[in-house]
């Protein structure tokens, strides 16, 4: 191909890369494939997905133009990630990959009749990282991870620790990216304050339980990553499985999934709605809108079959109108809470823009820039 000759179309809306975020340059496919199915350990609980299937799934997501996959030290008992490495082996592909997997939880649990002494294999301290990050390097058969995520707030390291011990990591190479998970806003902003202030990298992207049944995400978390220049990579977008027709949920009954909510089934009927209109799925109206709701967002989607992943695909070109998501949201009331609701005197989403503060409207009129967007579908 010619030095100016522009790249072919891929071959779906998932080769459409992006980049994670005004902090970090790294492309990245819009949808992030969850590893957390791949294994036979949790079966009992997660269902099968052998790792025949589990090639399947990822050899499809890499044909579609998929690059960015998630996983962690302990999923599936250490499966997922090895067998992720056997595939990006067996495929010669990782390069082109962009692998996110995360320390914290204690990981060799299933070890524990030969390692007894199990407590300095989970937490937030420099010891763990150090057991974590380098069992994860050999199970994914790499010298390097792309992203590093920091699974949960411990509550017992501080956070120079954190910062000093993950900076040494990507100083070795080992780690690009810093990511942190499931971690309360204010100790997020504070990390990456301490890491700006002494020179180290910061926190990148955040992931954490967000769709359109859960919106706590907006009180905090969703202001906090668009002030610090991150990326979001929710999980449970599509409600943990909860988000189902009156058919399906049907279908469903006596399974080992818990029962649906008042709230998710409010929130699947306004969904089967939309997606009825428009000719789709349930599970694309859920995913597309927590694209829409703001920039820099990479929803992780799990599933245990190639047709799971060929339905999320197809969210990537969907386009809901701002009156689909005010019906969504209208569906289950949501309140942000103090001191947004004082601040913008409203019940509903707080424009985070200062010309809507009522007490500055009260003596000016002001007119600002408008808020960073989402990158709107491809048709």
């Amino acid at each position: 191909m010619s030095l100016f000759q522009q790249a072919p179309d891929p071959k779906s809306a998932l080769g459409y890369h992006r980049i994670l975020s005004p902090s970090a340059g790294i492309r990245v496919s819009p949808l992030c494939l969850g590893a957390m199915n791949f294994g036979d350990a949790w079966e009992s609980f997660m269902g099968a997905c052998d790792k025949k299937t589990t090639f399947e799934i990822l050899d499809y997501f890499y044909e579609q133009g998929g690059n960015f996959i998630d996983t962690a030290n302990n999923y599936q008992n250490e499966e997922s990630e090895t067998w992720l490495g056997d595939w990006m082996e067996e495929r010669g592909n990782r390069n082109e990959m962009v692998i996110a997997t995360k320390f914290t939880t204690g990981f060799r649990g299933a070890h524990a009749s030969k390692e007894k002494l199990q407590s300095n294999f989970q937490g937030n301290h420099a010891k763990s990282l150090h057991i974590s990050l380098n069992a994860s390097l050999k199970k994914l058969k790499t010298d390097y991870v792309d992203i590093l995520y920091l699974h949960w707030w411990d509550f017992s390291t501080g956070i120079e620790e954190v910062m000093q011990s993950l900076n040494t990591m990507v100083n070795q190479g080992k780690i690009l990216y810093l990511g942190v998970s499931d971690t309360p806003a204010w100790i997020v902003s504070k990390a990456n304050q301490y890491a700006r202030d002494h020179g180290l990298r910061q926190f990148v992207v955040y992931q954490g339980k967000w769709n359109a049944a859960e919106r706590d995400f907006e009180r905090d978390i969703l202001p906090m990553v668009e002030a610090e220049g991150m990326a979001l990579a929710p999980w449970s977008a599509l409600g943990g499985g909860k988000f189902k027709s009156e058919e399906q949920r049907k279908a469903q009954e006596g399974r080992q999934m818990g029962p649906a909510s008042e709230k998710d089934v409010a929130i699947s009927n306004k969904l089967e709605e939309i997606a009825t209109k428009k000719g789709t799925l349930i599970t694309s109206v859920a995913l597309a809108y927590v694209m829409h709701k703001a920039p820099n967002v990479f929803p992780i989607v799990g599933g245990r079959k190639v047709e799971h992943l060929k339905g999320n695909i197809e969210a990537l070109k969907l386009k809901l109108t701002d009156e689909e998501i005010e019906e969504i949201e209208s569906t289950v009331p949501f309140d942000h809470g103090f001191p947004l609701n004082f601040l913008f005197m409203t019940s509903k989403k707080p424009t985070f823009k200062t010309e809507d503060v009522v007490l500055v409207k009260s003596n000016a009129r002001l007119e600002t820039l408008p808020r960073p967007q989402a990158i709107p579908p491809r048709p």
